[in-house]
Order: C-alpha cells, then sequence, then structure tokens
C-alpha cells in the first residue's frame, strides 16, 4: 500500500493550534483510508502513541520541528526511503524529500508582515529560515493546503504561479468545544469571580494577535462599566510584562486577569462563561478561537479582515482592529444589549456547526490522492 509520512512533531506537551490541526488527521485518516500506510514523524517529548491505528507506524525525530535538522537534513535525520508522499504541516518544507510532497501552508505572515510574526526583537536569522522554507513549500510543493479563503487569496496573491496547486481545507472544531453548565466554584478554582463578568481573548502574545488593541478597545468600552474584567488565556513571552504595563497605565490593571494556557476542558468553561470573545487581530490563517467560542455560545466581536469575517460570517460582530473606538462600540453593544447577545449565541452555534474535522481531514485525503495517483 502507499505510504503516506505526516509531519506530526507539533502534537507536545504543549498545546497549539497547528496541534490541533494535525491531531485531526491522525485521528481521522486511517479509518478514512484503510487502503493507505501511513508514517508518523513523533516529537520526542511526547510519551504514549499518536495512534493505535493498524495502518500506522510511528518514529520519533529527536529534533524540534522548526529546526535546522527539518529545514535542511530531515532525509538524513529519518528514513524516508519508503514514503510515497510527505505531509509538511507547518508552514515550511524539508529539503532533499525525493517524493511528493504536500504543505500546509496556514499563512503567509513570514513574507508579507514579519514584524507581525514575533516579538518585536525576533531576529533577521529566524526571519531567513520561516521564510525561506515557505518559498521553498510555493515553490516546489506538489499541492499547497491552506485553512481559508483569505489565505489562499494571500498566498496567491504573493505567488500567482501556485494557483492551480492550492485547496483550501477549513479546519474543524472538537467536540469538547460545546455549551455546557458550569458551576461558580469551577471559576474559582482558576481565580475567577463567578460575580465579575468578563471578556475574554485567547491566543499568544505575538504581535499580530494585536493584544495591546484588546487592552486599549477594553479600557474604552467599559470606561464606566468597572463591574467588567478582561481575562487572557496566552502563551506569556519575555515581552509579556509590556502588557501589564499597558494595561496600568490605562488604569485598568485591577481588572485585568492573566491566566497560562489552560486545558481544553477549562477553556470550554471560560467560553461558556465569558459575556464575549474579544479577538482583534491583525490576521489569521483560520482563528481557532472563534470557531471554539462560537460553539460554545460566546459571542465574538473580531477584526474585519483576514479570515475573521469568513470564520464568524453574520454571527459576529466586526470592525477595523486600527479602529479602538468602532471595536470598543461593538463590544460595549454586545455587553449591554442581552438581545443582541442572545441573537449572537444562537448564530453562532449555527454558524460553528459547519465546521467538522472528518471533513478537514476527508478534505486532506482528497488531496494525498490525487497526488498519488
Amino acid at each position: 500500500m502507499p505510504l503516506v509520512c505526516i509531519d506530526c512533531r507539533y502534537i507536545g506537551p504543549k498545546p497549539s493550534g497547528i496541534a490541533k490541526v494535525v491531531q485531526a488527521l491522525v485521528d481521522w485518516l486511517p479509518d478514512l483510508a484503510p487502503d493507505l500506510d501511513f508514517l508518523l514523524l513523533k516529537n520526542p517529548k511526547l510519551s504514549g502513541h499518536l495512534s493505535t491505528a493498524g495502518n500506522v507506524t510511528e518514529t520519533v525525530v529527536n529534533a524540534t520541528a522548526n529546526s535546522p535538522t527539518t529545514m535542511w537534513r530531515l532525509p538524513a535525520a529519518v528514513d524516508l526511503s519508503r514514503v510515497d508522499l510527505f505531509h509538511a504541516t507547518f508552514n515550511i518544507m524539508p529539503a532533499r524529500l525525493r517524493m511528493p510532497c504536500v504543505t500546509t501552508v496556514h499563512d503567509i505572515m513570514w513574507l508579507t508582515n514579519p514584524e507581525w510574526c514575533n516579538a518585536r526583537f525576533s531576529s533577521v536569522l529566524e526571519r531567513f529560515f520561516y521564510q525561506h522554507g515557505i518559498r521553498r513549500a510555493l515553490k516546489q510543493s506538489a499541492a499547497i493546503a491552506t485553512v481559508s479563503q483569505a489565505s489562499r487569496q494571500a498566498i496567491v496573491a504573493h505567488s500567482p504561479d501556485v494557483a492551480d496547486r492550492i485547496d483550501v481545507t477549513p479546519l474543524g472544531i472538537s467536540h469538547a468545544y460545546r455549551e455546557a453548565a458550569y458551576q461558580p466554584e469551577e471559576l474559582g478554582r482558576l481565580g475567577l469571580s463567578a460575580d465579575r463578568p468578563f471578556i475574554l481573548c485567547v491566543g499568544q502574545y505575538v504581535p499580530y494577535k494585536n493584544h495591546e488593541g484588546a487592552l486599549r478597545i477594553f479600557a474604552e468600552a467599559t470606561r464606566s462599566l468597572d463591574h467588567v474584567d478582561l481575562v487572557f488565556v496566552q502563551r506569556l513571552n519575555r515581552h509579556s510584562s509590556d502588557l501589564r504595563d499597558l494595561a496600568a497605565s490605562l488604569g485598568i490593571a485591577h481588572r485585568v486577569r492573566f491566566l497560562p494556557l489552560v486545558e481544553q476542558d477549562d477553556l470550554t468553561l471560560l467560553f461558556n462563561a465569558a459575556t464575549a470573545l474579544l479577538h482583534p487581530s491583525y490576521c489569521e490563517g483560520f482563528g481557532l478561537p472563534l470557531a471554539e467560542a462560537m460553539a460554545c455560545g460566546c459571542p465574538v466581536v473580531t477584526s474585519n479582515r483576514s479570515a475573521m469575517p469568513e470564520v464568524v460570517g453574520d454571527a459576529g460582530l466586526l470592525a477595523d482592529p486600527n479602529d479602538i473606538g468602532a471595536m470598543a462600540a461593538a463590544l460595549r453593544h454586545v455587553i449591554e444589549d442581552s438581545s443582541l447577545a442572545a441573537m449572537m449565541k444562537q448564530k453562532g452555534l449555527q454558524r460553528a456547526a459547519r465546521f467538522q474535522w472528518r471533513q478537514f481531514a476527508r478534505d486532506n485525503l482528497d488531496i494525498y490522492r490525487r497526488i498519488l495517483r
């Protein structure tokens, strides 16, 4: 049987959006394609098996996903000699592959807006690394998979020659994200007070997430609503103290909570308890927190650019992320108008139902079969 290799090294101890994407392939593809064998490249820090399916084998690669080994010498680090198709799942395509490669390019911010991609002091070497890997993917991949029409349009605008090699594979939502009743003490366990409504902001602290903007939007929206808090759930980095300083300068530090990354059940709890999700990103390949929030009945206020309108449709309120006043007005509208919030909740639940991981895996399988033919 043909052997398909999927790079699963993003699945590890630390959760991430790409890890969820790759996990969906692991969960669904072996059953959807019993006529294929799968070789899964595994993170050395992950204990246990990725899959117990009979058509799956796993091999540990002793190199991190975004490493020089991955970029330039992966075939020397792991035996790929029997592989008929390689799936590079995190934007960059390894060199020296002797088989066709499908690369999932989630977005091309490293090419178009590298200043958005990492901490403000990201190195020239880091930019070169990701730009090199993405450019190779766009030039050499047998097929490009991307996760939204917005990303497809950005990729084709940058590299028109890939238009006939690119497929859109929209993401899904775990069934764990759903409407659920909760007890006040559950919020207390996370350090939150059940009698204080809160706005939620989810995502790693990198420039494109616009968390500084989120603070300013929240401050403007709740100028006379001192009983409302803002809760960040994020992967913090060495510059996260800047957010705390900004909150203090805006006079809202006493109403801003910073939670570390939480388990999936706790994130579901937060989506269910939040008054709204505030997501003023400048760009998203897809924006999983938007879909996950809607699946839990949480109203969404987000940006009117990139993939955000595509994901939320008419279920959310959209505004220019650079227009603090417009974003704040939308957020305040949700806070103060319970009938609007209820309508957004119902529309969000309906919208979220269309995002299925099984279909995402099937879309990728269609690409595999086309290339293997």
